[in-house]
Protein backbone atom coordinates (compact mmCIF):
# COMPACT_ATOMS: atom_id res chain seq x y z
CA UNK A 1 0.00 0.00 0.00
CA UNK A 2 1.18 3.45 -1.05
CA UNK A 3 1.25 6.11 1.62
CA UNK A 4 1.41 9.86 0.67
CA UNK A 5 4.15 11.60 2.97
CA UNK A 6 5.63 14.60 4.20
CA UNK A 7 9.22 15.09 2.30
CA UNK A 8 9.75 18.40 3.57
CA UNK A 9 8.15 21.95 4.54
CA UNK A 10 8.98 25.70 3.54
CA UNK A 11 7.82 28.92 4.69
CA UNK A 12 7.88 32.86 2.84
CA UNK A 13 6.89 35.97 4.48
CA UNK A 14 7.98 39.32 2.99
CA UNK A 15 9.57 42.24 4.34
CA UNK A 16 10.43 43.09 7.85
CA UNK A 17 8.41 42.25 10.78
CA UNK A 18 5.85 45.29 11.88
CA UNK A 19 5.00 45.13 15.48
CA UNK A 20 1.30 46.50 16.36
CA UNK A 21 2.64 50.27 17.41
CA UNK A 22 4.55 50.21 13.84
CA UNK A 23 1.60 48.88 12.29
CA UNK A 24 -1.07 51.84 14.03
CA UNK A 25 1.52 54.42 12.67
CA UNK A 26 2.08 53.27 9.09
CA UNK A 27 -2.30 52.55 8.91
CA UNK A 28 -3.63 55.40 10.66
CA UNK A 29 -5.39 52.82 12.60
CA UNK A 30 -5.90 52.85 16.34
CA UNK A 31 -6.76 49.60 18.37
CA UNK A 32 -5.79 48.52 21.89
CA UNK A 33 -2.24 46.65 21.57
CA UNK A 34 -2.25 44.98 25.09
CA UNK A 35 -5.62 43.57 25.18
CA UNK A 36 -5.21 42.76 21.41
CA UNK A 37 -2.08 40.85 22.19
CA UNK A 38 -4.15 39.32 25.46
CA UNK A 39 -6.51 38.02 23.63
CA UNK A 40 -5.42 37.30 19.94
CA UNK A 41 -1.48 36.85 20.64
CA UNK A 42 -0.79 38.67 17.15
CA UNK A 43 2.39 40.47 18.28
CA UNK A 44 3.95 41.41 14.73
CA UNK A 45 3.22 40.17 11.46
CA UNK A 46 4.68 40.98 7.59
CA UNK A 47 2.88 42.82 4.92
CA UNK A 48 4.17 43.60 1.72
CA UNK A 49 1.92 46.27 1.14
CA UNK A 50 3.52 48.38 3.96
CA UNK A 51 6.81 47.48 3.38
CA UNK A 52 6.80 48.80 0.08
CA UNK A 53 7.28 45.42 -1.61
CA UNK A 54 6.07 45.04 -4.82
CA UNK A 55 5.49 40.92 -4.02
CA UNK A 56 2.16 39.11 -4.03
CA UNK A 57 0.44 35.78 -3.76
CA UNK A 58 2.14 34.21 -6.52
CA UNK A 59 5.74 35.47 -5.59
CA UNK A 60 5.14 34.12 -2.00
CA UNK A 61 4.20 30.75 -3.34
CA UNK A 62 7.29 30.40 -5.16
CA UNK A 63 9.69 31.49 -2.27
CA UNK A 64 7.91 28.95 -0.15
CA UNK A 65 8.26 26.25 -2.72
CA UNK A 66 11.71 26.77 -3.41
CA UNK A 67 12.24 26.71 0.36
CA UNK A 68 10.80 23.71 0.37
CA UNK A 69 12.03 21.79 -2.42
CA UNK A 70 15.90 23.17 -1.64
CA UNK A 71 15.23 21.47 1.71
CA UNK A 72 14.64 18.02 0.33
CA UNK A 73 17.12 18.36 -2.27
CA UNK A 74 14.00 17.71 -5.42
CA UNK A 75 14.41 19.09 -8.09
CA UNK A 76 11.30 21.22 -9.98
CA UNK A 77 11.29 18.99 -12.49
CA UNK A 78 10.50 16.05 -10.46
CA UNK A 79 7.33 17.15 -9.22
CA UNK A 80 4.21 16.01 -11.18
CA UNK A 81 1.69 18.17 -9.50
CA UNK A 82 1.33 21.95 -7.64
CA UNK A 83 -2.00 23.13 -6.06
CA UNK A 84 -2.00 26.41 -4.50
CA UNK A 85 -4.61 26.58 -1.64
CA UNK A 86 -5.77 30.21 -0.77
CA UNK A 87 -8.41 32.48 -1.28
CA UNK A 88 -6.55 35.54 -2.36
CA UNK A 89 -5.15 34.45 -5.59
CA UNK A 90 -2.62 36.19 -7.69
CA UNK A 91 -5.72 36.39 -10.14
CA UNK A 92 -9.06 35.40 -10.45
CA UNK A 93 -7.73 33.53 -13.70
CA UNK A 94 -4.78 31.85 -14.57
CA UNK A 95 -4.82 30.12 -11.47
CA UNK A 96 -1.87 31.02 -9.07
CA UNK A 97 -0.73 26.91 -9.61
CA UNK A 98 -0.07 27.26 -13.05
CA UNK A 99 1.99 30.44 -12.37
CA UNK A 100 3.78 28.43 -9.72
CA UNK A 101 4.80 25.55 -12.09
CA UNK A 102 5.84 27.95 -14.40
CA UNK A 103 8.06 29.63 -12.07
CA UNK A 104 9.18 26.55 -10.67
CA UNK A 105 9.86 24.06 -14.05
CA UNK A 106 9.97 26.70 -16.69
CA UNK A 107 8.17 25.59 -19.32
CA UNK A 108 5.63 22.74 -20.47
CA UNK A 109 6.04 19.77 -18.09
CA UNK A 110 4.16 16.80 -17.89
CA UNK A 111 2.52 18.43 -14.87
CA UNK A 112 -0.88 19.40 -13.14
CA UNK A 113 -1.36 22.25 -11.47
CA UNK A 114 -4.27 24.49 -10.06
CA UNK A 115 -5.93 26.36 -6.79
CA UNK A 116 -8.05 25.12 -4.45
CA UNK A 117 -10.07 27.65 -2.55
CA UNK A 118 -11.82 26.82 0.75
CA UNK A 119 -11.31 30.45 2.46
CA UNK A 120 -9.08 29.56 5.23
CA UNK A 121 -9.64 25.50 5.27
CA UNK A 122 -7.89 25.76 1.79
CA UNK A 123 -4.90 24.37 3.03
CA UNK A 124 -6.05 21.20 5.21
CA UNK A 125 -8.83 20.87 2.26
CA UNK A 126 -6.34 20.44 -0.40
CA UNK A 127 -3.67 18.36 1.14
CA UNK A 128 -6.49 15.97 1.53
CA UNK A 129 -7.33 16.31 -2.17
CA UNK A 130 -3.30 15.79 -3.25
CA UNK A 131 -2.85 12.77 -0.85
CA UNK A 132 -5.51 10.72 -1.85
CA UNK A 133 -4.43 11.73 -5.39
CA UNK A 134 -0.79 10.85 -4.80
CA UNK A 135 -2.05 7.58 -3.20
CA UNK A 136 -4.01 6.15 -5.78
CA UNK A 137 -1.88 7.50 -9.29
CA UNK A 138 2.02 5.34 -9.01
CA UNK A 139 3.26 8.13 -11.54
CA UNK A 140 2.87 11.12 -8.67
CA UNK A 141 6.12 10.49 -6.91
CA UNK A 142 6.12 14.46 -5.38
CA UNK A 143 3.65 16.82 -5.29
CA UNK A 144 3.28 20.53 -3.71
CA UNK A 145 0.77 21.81 -1.72
CA UNK A 146 0.99 25.84 -0.92
CA UNK A 147 -1.33 27.74 1.09
CA UNK A 148 -1.28 31.31 0.48
CA UNK A 149 -1.91 34.33 2.29
CA UNK A 150 -2.16 37.97 0.88
CA UNK A 151 -5.31 39.56 2.47
CA UNK A 152 -3.92 42.55 3.11
CA UNK A 153 -3.75 43.29 -0.69
CA UNK A 154 -7.86 43.40 -0.15
CA UNK A 155 -8.06 45.98 3.30
CA UNK A 156 -9.15 49.37 2.50
CA UNK A 157 -7.77 52.54 4.52
CA UNK A 158 -8.57 53.13 7.56
CA UNK A 159 -9.76 49.46 8.42
CA UNK A 160 -8.81 48.39 12.06
CA UNK A 161 -10.25 45.31 11.94
CA UNK A 162 -8.58 44.03 9.03
CA UNK A 163 -5.12 45.72 9.30
CA UNK A 164 -5.18 44.77 13.45
CA UNK A 165 -5.77 40.83 12.26
CA UNK A 166 -5.05 39.75 8.59
CA UNK A 167 -1.15 39.23 7.05
CA UNK A 168 1.15 37.83 4.40
CA UNK A 169 2.90 34.38 4.43
CA UNK A 170 3.10 31.08 2.83
CA UNK A 171 3.55 27.73 3.65
CA UNK A 172 4.52 24.97 1.61
CA UNK A 173 4.56 21.24 1.66
CA UNK A 174 6.37 18.56 -0.34
CA UNK A 175 4.48 14.98 -0.24
CA UNK A 176 6.30 12.49 -1.59
CA UNK A 177 4.67 9.11 -2.41
CA UNK A 178 6.15 5.92 -0.69
CA UNK A 179 5.80 2.44 -0.61
CA UNK A 180 4.77 0.90 2.68
CA UNK A 181 6.40 -2.59 3.75
CA UNK A 182 5.21 -5.13 5.12
CA UNK A 183 7.81 -4.49 8.62
CA UNK A 184 6.09 -1.22 9.04
CA UNK A 185 2.69 -2.20 8.83
CA UNK A 186 2.98 -4.93 11.21
CA UNK A 187 4.56 -2.42 13.30
CA UNK A 188 2.40 0.23 12.79
CA UNK A 189 4.98 2.90 11.98
CA UNK A 190 4.26 3.91 8.75
CA UNK A 191 4.10 7.82 7.94
CA UNK A 192 2.17 9.53 5.64
CA UNK A 193 -1.80 10.62 5.51
CA UNK A 194 -4.25 8.90 7.02
CA UNK A 195 -7.68 10.25 7.28
CA UNK A 196 -9.53 13.66 7.18
CA UNK A 197 -12.96 14.86 8.08
CA UNK A 198 -14.94 17.71 6.79
CA UNK A 199 -17.62 20.19 7.31
CA UNK A 200 -19.30 22.82 5.06
CA UNK A 201 -22.24 25.40 5.64
CA UNK A 202 -22.87 27.72 2.79
CA UNK A 203 -26.07 29.27 4.27
CA UNK A 204 -23.50 31.20 6.18
CA UNK A 205 -21.43 32.92 3.37
CA UNK A 206 -22.50 36.40 4.33
CA UNK A 207 -20.10 37.10 7.30
CA UNK A 208 -16.30 38.19 6.19
CA UNK A 209 -15.14 37.77 2.75
CA UNK A 210 -13.81 39.64 -0.43
CA UNK A 211 -16.85 39.90 -2.40
CA UNK A 212 -16.18 42.44 -4.62
CA UNK A 213 -14.49 41.33 -8.21
CA UNK A 214 -16.59 38.17 -9.03
CA UNK A 215 -19.27 37.97 -11.67
CA UNK A 216 -21.90 38.28 -8.95
CA UNK A 217 -20.71 42.08 -7.85
CA UNK A 218 -17.62 43.17 -10.60
CA UNK A 219 -16.05 45.97 -9.36
CA UNK A 220 -17.38 49.59 -10.31
CA UNK A 221 -16.88 53.22 -10.38
CA UNK A 222 -19.54 53.37 -7.76
CA UNK A 223 -18.34 50.50 -5.88
CA UNK A 224 -15.23 52.64 -5.30
CA UNK A 225 -16.61 55.11 -4.67
CA UNK A 226 -19.09 53.54 -1.98
CA UNK A 227 -15.82 52.06 -0.26
CA UNK A 228 -17.95 48.31 -1.05
CA UNK A 229 -14.48 46.35 -2.53
CA UNK A 230 -11.75 44.25 -0.72
CA UNK A 231 -12.01 42.67 2.50
CA UNK A 232 -15.92 42.99 4.23
CA UNK A 233 -16.70 42.22 7.41
CA UNK A 234 -20.86 41.68 6.61
CA UNK A 235 -21.86 40.24 10.23
CA UNK A 236 -19.62 40.07 13.52
CA UNK A 237 -18.20 36.07 13.58
CA UNK A 238 -19.54 33.94 16.52
CA UNK A 239 -16.70 34.32 19.08
CA UNK A 240 -17.03 30.66 20.60
CA UNK A 241 -17.63 29.31 16.90
CA UNK A 242 -14.28 27.09 16.87
CA UNK A 243 -14.61 26.58 20.21
CA UNK A 244 -17.66 24.34 19.80
CA UNK A 245 -16.80 23.23 15.90
CA UNK A 246 -12.97 21.55 16.91
CA UNK A 247 -12.87 19.55 19.95
CA UNK A 248 -15.97 17.55 18.35
CA UNK A 249 -14.49 17.64 14.83
CA UNK A 250 -10.84 16.14 16.64
CA UNK A 251 -12.97 13.39 17.91
CA UNK A 252 -15.02 12.53 14.86
CA UNK A 253 -11.38 12.52 12.67
CA UNK A 254 -9.99 10.12 15.58
CA UNK A 255 -12.71 7.91 15.91
CA UNK A 256 -12.97 7.53 11.87
CA UNK A 257 -8.98 6.52 11.91
CA UNK A 258 -9.74 4.30 14.36
CA UNK A 259 -6.83 6.10 16.72
CA UNK A 260 -6.81 6.95 20.53
CA UNK A 261 -6.30 10.73 21.66
CA UNK A 262 -3.60 9.60 23.80
CA UNK A 263 -1.31 8.97 20.70
CA UNK A 264 -2.03 12.25 19.01
CA UNK A 265 1.66 14.22 19.68
CA UNK A 266 0.66 17.47 18.55
CA UNK A 267 -1.90 19.71 16.92
CA UNK A 268 -2.20 22.47 14.91
CA UNK A 269 -4.80 24.78 14.90
CA UNK A 270 -6.18 27.90 12.32
CA UNK A 271 -3.88 30.77 14.16
CA UNK A 272 -6.25 33.86 14.40
CA UNK A 273 -7.34 33.53 18.05
CA UNK A 274 -4.84 32.24 20.92
CA UNK A 275 -7.19 32.46 23.24
CA UNK A 276 -9.41 29.76 21.41
CA UNK A 277 -6.89 27.35 20.58
CA UNK A 278 -5.99 27.78 25.00
CA UNK A 279 -10.14 26.86 25.29
CA UNK A 280 -10.33 24.22 22.92
CA UNK A 281 -6.76 22.61 23.97
CA UNK A 282 -8.63 22.98 27.75
CA UNK A 283 -11.84 20.88 26.70
CA UNK A 284 -9.75 18.09 24.81
CA UNK A 285 -7.99 18.31 28.10
CA UNK A 286 -4.38 18.48 26.49
CA UNK A 287 -1.54 20.64 27.65
CA UNK A 288 -0.45 23.65 25.26
CA UNK A 289 2.88 21.81 24.81
CA UNK A 290 0.97 20.06 22.37
CA UNK A 291 0.26 22.81 20.26
CA UNK A 292 2.00 25.49 18.52
CA UNK A 293 1.01 29.03 18.07
CA UNK A 294 2.81 31.49 15.19
CA UNK A 295 0.35 34.30 15.06
CA UNK A 296 2.34 36.04 17.60
CA UNK A 297 5.12 36.17 14.58
CA UNK A 298 3.32 36.13 11.61
CA UNK A 299 -0.01 37.56 12.86
CA UNK A 300 -3.25 35.85 10.94
CA UNK A 301 -1.91 34.49 7.35
CA UNK A 302 -5.24 32.42 6.35
CA UNK A 303 -5.00 29.23 4.56
CA UNK A 304 -0.56 29.60 4.89
CA UNK A 305 -0.95 29.53 8.69
CA UNK A 306 -1.44 25.93 9.34
CA UNK A 307 1.77 24.91 7.34
CA UNK A 308 3.86 27.98 8.42
CA UNK A 309 3.20 26.59 11.82
CA UNK A 310 3.77 22.46 11.20
CA UNK A 311 6.99 24.15 9.98
CA UNK A 312 8.13 26.13 13.13
CA UNK A 313 7.32 22.76 14.81
CA UNK A 314 9.60 20.73 12.87
CA UNK A 315 12.27 23.12 12.91
CA UNK A 316 12.19 23.84 16.90
CA UNK A 317 11.61 19.98 17.03
CA UNK A 318 8.40 20.20 19.22
CA UNK A 319 7.53 18.09 16.49
CA UNK A 320 9.56 14.96 14.46
CA UNK A 321 9.65 12.13 12.33
CA UNK A 322 7.12 9.51 13.39
CA UNK A 323 5.03 11.92 15.64
CA UNK A 324 0.95 11.62 14.98
CA UNK A 325 -0.44 15.18 14.18
CA UNK A 326 -3.61 16.39 14.05
CA UNK A 327 -4.33 19.76 11.94
CA UNK A 328 -7.49 21.70 12.20
CA UNK A 329 -8.85 24.41 10.06
CA UNK A 330 -11.46 26.47 9.89
CA UNK A 331 -12.80 29.03 6.67
CA UNK A 332 -15.76 31.76 5.93
CA UNK A 333 -18.47 30.29 4.51
CA UNK A 334 -18.46 27.94 6.46
CA UNK A 335 -15.74 25.22 5.37
CA UNK A 336 -13.84 23.07 8.41
CA UNK A 337 -11.70 20.52 8.04
CA UNK A 338 -9.35 18.31 10.05
CA UNK A 339 -6.67 15.96 8.87
CA UNK A 340 -4.67 13.27 10.48
CA UNK A 341 -1.07 12.91 9.42
CA UNK A 342 2.26 10.70 11.10
CA UNK A 343 5.03 12.86 10.22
Amino acid sequence: MARSVIKSTGIYVPGEAIDNGRLMKLTGIEFDAVKHEAKLGIASRHIARLSGLKESSADFAEQAARAALEKARVQPGEVGLFVVATDTPEYISPATGILLQGRLQGGEYESRAFDLGASCASFVTALDMVARLQISDPGLRYALVVGIYNMPAYIRDGDAFGWSIFADGAGAVLLERAEETGETRRHGLASGYLEAVFRADGTQWDYVGVYAGGTKKPVTKELLEQGKYGLELLQRLPGDRNVKLWPPLVRRLLEKADIPQSAVAHYFFTQINRSVIVQVMELLGEPMEKTTTVMEKYGYTGSACIPMALHEALSSGRVRKGDLVVLVASGAGLAVGASLIRL
